[in-house]
């Protein structure tokens, strides 16, 4: 008769989305396990409400104690409540409620606004003349800061009707208790649950008598019972509805603190029938903290400030930032250090000099220089068509011809611990070490690549001072395209041009970055026709000394004609850079697959081939002005 516990879940969902409530805290009373009190009347009530809440798809946490222990340390309980929810249901002994919100209120949980409690009272007392702040044992300064605690506090209890025949019922129970039993009862009007109980007997009656109308026997249980259920009847407190699981649709009222006079007063009422909280006309809630309207039941930042970024840094996470900084610095540093004393080792190490004790001239002359054949050199054997699934078996493997002249010259090979190298001499006889020399000499022992020749090292002892390189024994592509008794395929042209590109592209994205001496007779062919790009880098060797004056005779064949893959603009320079440009490497490798396509050397016009080069130098050199910008 005094609802069940699912009510009172009922009404706290209706009170929580109100305000728009959906994180929970419970705190409440519960027996230790193992006594044989069992569980509290206030575990059965929140546990209704957690369940309720549940469904509505609420957050809650939930902490217990046992009121019988004596000292419990609701601090402690509030801290760890407070660290998931601001919304904090009580149900407890009116004495712990007490407790609980002077602790609150030493927490600075009152007086922020930030919190609500709801104090759920089973049993309650009349609220409506109540103050469970005040006590007369406790001085006047106790009892002021306990009100400023209940300031917190919303309580949930059953609703006292407010009807004349309930007022005439409380007056019959005091006079009977007075008269009869000597006992003076101080609530008026009476406290619900001895209303609830007289009109359980009236149900009984009610029901007994239908029963016994309907031709029933007073001991059948099961009749009398059933008409108890799904019904509504007229009580003391008005008309009582009965659900159909024989529980009444209880009503309830939502009390707060009057800031004024310090008595809780009803703000809303819950009708268990129409399932409704309805406000009390001309009251409302006051706030704690002097808020205007209800806390939100989560913090703007989260309850552990992951939402808002920190303005303020704290001076660990400075230190752990400057400590890292400073590592960080010092790895980068130690690392390039490292890399520096690394390549310093790497230079002073020298792997790329040669001993030239270590060489052993084919020919026998160890001066260095390349020799030339006698004039009736050998001959290819039968014509030759070279395509991608042919085999040049019985090509020179010693021999690079340079048919544009009459008379065929080859390159000096030796045998260098174990394998043929070529060796090309230094024009010049003595080498000057300096740091750059050695950087750049051993950037070059350091490039593979499979379509530019390998540097084997050098030779800087006067008067041997030359480069070993890998030998390449098919030849160069001049010597290919010029060899009218070789043929080759389309497909066989593609490669050889796919190839220059390969070794051109590694040696643009190096940091050789240029080869400036690009032309047909530096791409050599290996023994399984893989074409290579050779004579690339270390350019302050590889360059004529202006005593050399074979290398520097304008009136010589070779003069000019090694100037006919250089680009426009490159040769309208007064002093040309020896290691070019990537854009001068272009213009080169646009000669050469010219060559490639017509197989008539550099510059072939149809019905004049007996041009000089130094007649197609100044054809590169002035009638292309129109059509290259110089940079």
């Amino acid at each position: 008769m005094m609802g069940s516990y699912r009510e009172v879940g009922a009404v706290m969902v209706q009170i929580l989305a109100r305000f728009d409530w959906r994180v929970v805290g419970m705190l409440y009373h519960n027996h230790d396990v193992g006594k044989s009190a069992g569980n509290s009347p206030c575990y059965f009530a929140l546990a209704a409400v957690y369940g309720q809440l549940e469904k509505q798809g609420h957050k809650s946490v939930h902490k217990n104690f046992d009121e019988t222990n004596g000292s419990v340390n609701f601090t402690q309980l509030l801290l760890h409540i407070s660290e998931s929810s601001r919304i904090i249901v009580l149900c407890a002994a009116p004495p712990k409620i007490k407790e609980i919100m002077l602790a609150a209120e030493e927490l600075n949980m009152v007086d922020s606004g930030d919190y609500v409690f709801f104090n759920i009272e089973l049993r309650n007392s009349n609220n409506a003349t109540l103050k469970p702040w005040h006590s007369n044992s406790d001085t006047e300064a106790q009892n002021n800061r306990s009100r400023r605690a209940y300031e917190a506090l919303l309580t949930v209890s059953a609703r006292v009707p407010d009807t004349e025949q309930y007022r005439d019922f409380s007056k019959e129970v005091k006079r009977i208790a007075r008269d009869e039993f000597n006992y003076t009862y101080d609530e008026d009007p009476v406290n619900p649950s001895v209303a609830a109980f007289h009109e359980a007997v009236l149900l009984y009656a009610i029901a007994l008598n239908e029963t016994l109308a309907a031709g029933g026997d007073v001991s059948n249980g099961t009749a009398i019972t059933s008409r108890m259920w799904d019904r509504t009847f007229v009580g003391i407190s008005g008309n009582v509805s009965m659900d159909k699981n024989g529980d009444r649709n209880a009503d309830y009222s939502l009390l707060d603190m009057d800031s004024v006079t310090g008595v809780f007063q009803v703000v809303a009422n819950y009708y268990g029938v129409s399932k409704q909280l309805v406000d009390v006309p001309g009251r409302r809630i006051h706030w704690a903290g002097d808020r205007n309207g209800p806390p939100p039941d989560t913090p703007t930042c989260g309850f552990d400030n992951s939402k808002c970024p920190d303005e303020t840094t704290p001076i660990y996470a400075i230190v752990t930032i400057v400590l890292s900084s400073v590592v960080v610095v010092l790895i980068i540093t130690s690392a390039f250090i490292y890399r520096h004393y690394k390549e310093e080792a790497e230079i002073a190490s020298m792997t790329w000099k040669v001993a030239w004790s270590d060489v052993v001239l084919f020919n026998g002359d160890r001066t260095g220089r390349a020799s030339a054949g006698p004039a009736g050199a050998a001959k290819f054997g039968s014509r030759l068509s070279i395509g991608r699934n042919s085999i040049l078996s019985n090509l020179s493997n010693e021999m690079v011809g340079n048919f544009a002249s009459d008379k065929q010259l080859f390159i000096q090979t030796a045998n260098y611990k174990g394998m043929i190298v070529a060796v090309k001499p230094i024009p010049r006889s003595k080498v000057e070490l300096n740091r750059p020399l050695l950087l750049e000499l051993k950037r070059m022992k350091d490039v593979t690549h499979d379509h530019l020749v390998r540097f084997i090292g050098a030779s800087v002892s006067a008067p041997h001072c030359c480069l070993l390189t890998e030998y390449c024994p098919r030849g160069s592509l001049e010597d290919i395209l010029e060899n009218d008794q070789i043929q080759l395929d389309a497909m066989f042209r593609r490669s050889l041009i796919h190839d220059i590109v390969k070794a051109m592209a590694y040696i643009h994205s190096s940091e050789i970055r240029s080869h400036g001496n690009l032309k047909s007779s530096n791409c050599v062919v290996d023994s399984r026709f893989v074409l290579k790009v050779t004579d690339f880098g270390l350019h302050s060797l590889r360059l004529p000394t202006d005593e050399d004056d074979a290398a520097n005779d304008r009136s010589s064949y070779a003069y000019w004609k090694r100037k006919l893959w250089t680009a426009p603009e490159l040769l309208r320079m007064e002093h040309p850079l020896p290691e070019g440009t990537p854009k001068g490497d272009v213009y080169s490798f646009a000669i050469i697959t010219h060559e490639i396509l017509v197989r008539h050397g550099p510059f072939y016009l149809a019905g004049d081939n007996d041009l000089s080069p130094r007649g197609k130098f100044y054809i590169t050199k002035w009638a292309t002005q129109s059509l290259f910008t110089c940079k």
